[in-house]
């Protein structure tokens, strides 16, 4: 399976998932249902997500982790916060 794409690749705009499928009964579930806030990040940035939450929130275990200071991963966690603030007021405007 690939990578869950967010955004639609003829338009930009973000999309939105229509079907579910159980893995197990192939029960499917139809609608329309937005992307989880995380998953509408990108590949990057929900791994750092994964590693920040696995390393109990710590900047200076992840600046270990990933073999860099503590500010330049202050500040790739001040990137994402702006992205999924972002993510968040777009929805807010969507369902305004």
């Amino acid at each position: 399976m690939g990578p869950l794409p967010s955004d639609c690749p003829s338009c930009g705009q973000r999309l939105a998932v229509k079907r579910l499928t159980c893995r197990a009964c192939e029960t499917e579930v139809e609608g329309l249902y937005e992307l989880p806030t995380l998953a509408s990040l990108d590949r990057a940035d929900r791994e750092f997500a994964v590693e920040f939450i696995q390393a109990s929130g710590s900047l200076k275990a992840m600046a270990r982790l990933l073999g860099v200071s503590y500010p330049t991963v202050r500040n790739r966690l001040d990137e994402i916060i702006a992205k999924v603030a972002e993510i968040e007021r777009q929805r807010g405007q969507d369902n305004g």
